[in-house]
């Protein structure tokens, strides 16, 4: 699972790292890349360890928060193991297609920042990770009772000691479960008229305990591995959503990571990475598209097109496609928010699609909730046992064998280790399934508003009077507001243009600092094909007094779009700077 002779700079994105691992490897990086990479706490997880941001930006062009900025953050779900090799990856492919001279990362590290959170819930990935491990959906907090109790029922454990979860059968004639006439190792669901040749039938669980067993029923009490991190964010949190905490941001882990963000304005698209499914998730989680401004709804499948240039991953909205019950939806996620509350595209990564890599067609959108036909589980068995591994604990199905369970008597463990095989794809595929992600997050940064000064001059009124004007532009391809959610709630400050100097020169016509709105982006231009004129443009003028030769600098920021500044002599320059 998690090898600890390698040192951390060995790192080949093929293995789940421990949290110690992690963080030395994380520090190496920072340690090997000073002008581009920094690390900060920004918060402390349930059981007090250090929750990290990773800062990537080319800081000879400017502080991170002084440029537009893409936030990644990984693994809210402790078995989500993937989401955080994904993370490292884009960290790795930044820092090295920089020094490598790569085109577009150079030019992305230049004007743009990158946050990265590669592990928003380490306790989770710890217990998941430990010898033995321990499942939870999310958080460790024991939840809705602090005490951590018990209750009666089947409570998911590594009962044998082997180091992994698997499942548990249990031979009954009116069990749910079957054999596959195919291959009789793979358990299936009965059909609704129920098996006619003889095939044996099962009841199935996870692999764990039963506490105070009554001989016949085995209920399965959700405490406290119901609670979900990724349904304990503010917008359209609800204590009916299954896991959602005690209210939202109840949990340490999204407090610190909402505050984060928050913290940092300039942030202009946030993507979380999950497992699994092999897509690109957005929002809304509990509108239809008819509610969403459809400029946002354009924007999000542009850029799905990217995403699937670079992933082959396609793209859905929560709602329209992955809800199955539009009476309990899935709100109280962290791209949701993103949209609702921050007016910026939120995505959700659903890494790995086993059902893909069997057999080249995707998974339906409602397997998460109807699981594999038959056919595609036993597709996904054969591909796994084309490729073998030597690690026991990670072998993703194994072959049934007899067990003397402590309450349930002789049962048999085997089938599917889902943590290797549904959840996280094997170590030897784990690189080639995140590569194109890190495309795609720099593809994200890279359409985002960019505020430049492309023009300034001077022109003498007097012996000591000067007109000075800058031409201000957003220069990226989405408007400065991002999203028209944003506009149309004013979610966004204006641009601000400022012309400060020393003492002996004076502003005659004005305040000294001056707002002048949102501007457009490039992406505004389908929608202007008899003419676009200047939207994405802003003149500012200023007069002063001051001697000739004295300077004055202007500064044009957004918190969005970023900050840029000029200094500028007053001089008499007849042929300007700048261009049209």
């Amino acid at each position: 699972m998690t090898s600890h002779h390698d040192t951390p700079e060995a790192y080949a994105f093929d293995r789940f790292l421990r949290h110690d691992e992690l963080v030395a490897w994380l520090e190496h990086l920072a340690g090997a890349h000073p002008a581009l990479v920094a690390i900060e706490r920004y918060g402390r997880s349930h059981e007090g360890r250090d929750l990290l941001v990773v800062t990537v930006t080319d800081a000879s062009t400017g502080s991170h928060d002084t440029k537009p900025a893409h936030w990644v953050d990984a693994s809210v779900h402790a078995v989500e193991l993937t989401a955080t090799v994904a993370a490292c990856h884009l960290l790795q492919r930044l820092v090295d297609g920089f020094e490598a001279g790569d085109e577009t990362i150079v030019r992305a590290l230049r004007t743009r920042t990158f946050y990265v959170v590669p592990r928003v819930n380490p306790d989770g990935a710890e217990w998941a990770l430990a010898d033995p491990p321990r499942l939870r959906r999310s958080s460790v907090r024991p939840w809705p009772y602090p005490d951590a109790h018990r209750w009666p029922g089947h409570h998911v454990e590594d009962v044998d000691g082997d180091g992994r979860i698997l499942q548990m059968r249990i031979a009954d004639p009116n069990g749910a479960w079957t054999v596959h006439p195919d291959d009789l190792r793979l358990l299936v669901p009965i059909p609704p008229q129920g098996p006619t040749d003889g095939r044996p039938r099962y009841r199935v669980f996870s692999e764990g305990t039963v506490d105070d067993h009554d001989g016949f029923t085995v209920p399965v009490p959700h405490p406290p591995e119901g609670l979900d991190l990724n349904r304990n964010y503010p917008a359209g949190w609800s204590p009916t959503v299954r896991g959602s905490g005690d209210h939202p941001l109840s949990e340490p882990e999204i407090d610190a990571l909402v505050r984060a963000i928050a913290a940092r304005p300039n942030v202009c698209g946030v993507n979380a990475y999950h497992t699994y499914g092999g897509v690109l998730l957005r929002p809304s989680s509990t509108r239809p598209d008819s509610e969403l401004p459809p400029l946002d709804v354009w924007v999000w499948q542009r850029l799905a097109e990217i995403g699937a240039d670079c992933t082959g991953y396609p793209s859905h909205s929560v709602y329209e496609d992955f809800t199955w019950d539009r009476s309990d939806l899935m709100s109280g996620a962290s791209d949701d928010w993103a949209y609702e509350h921050l007016g910026v595209y939120g995505w959700t990564t659903e890494f790995w699609d086993p059902v893909h890599a069997a057999t080249g067609r995707r998974m339906p959108t409602h397997q998460w909730f109807l699981g594999p036909t038959d056919d595609d589980a036993l597709a996904v068995l054969r591909w796994f046992d084309d490729r073998p591994t030597s690690d026991p604990r990670t072998v993703p199905f194994v072959d049934w064998y007899a067990f003397d369970h402590p309450q349930l008597g002789r049962v048999e463990l085997g089938g599917w280790n889902r943590l290797h095989s549904w959840v996280n794809p094997p170590a030897d595929h784990l690189r080639a399934e995140v590569t194109g992600h890190a495309d795609f997050a720099i593809a994200q940064a890279l359409a985002s508003p960019r505020l430049e000064i492309l023009r300034h001059d001077v022109e003498q009124l007097g012996a000591d009077t000067w007109r000075v004007g800058v031409g201000i532009a957003n220069t990226g391809w989405l408007p400065t507001t991002v999203t028209e959610h944003a506009a149309k709630l004013g979610l966004v400050r204006p641009v601000v243009a400022e012309l400060s100097a020393g003492a002996g020169t004076e502003v005659l016509d004005g305040p000294t600092r001056r707002r002048f709105g949102q501007l457009q982006g490039a992406s505004a231009a389908p929608f202007s094909r008899s003419g676009d004129g200047t939207p994405d443009r802003v003149s500012a003028t200023w007069t002063v007094r001051a001697a000739a030769d004295a300077q004055v600098t202007v500064s044009a920021e957004h918190p969005r779009a970023g900050r840029d500044v000029v200094v500028i002599t007053l001089r008499q320059d007849p042929a300007g700077s700048g261009g049209a």
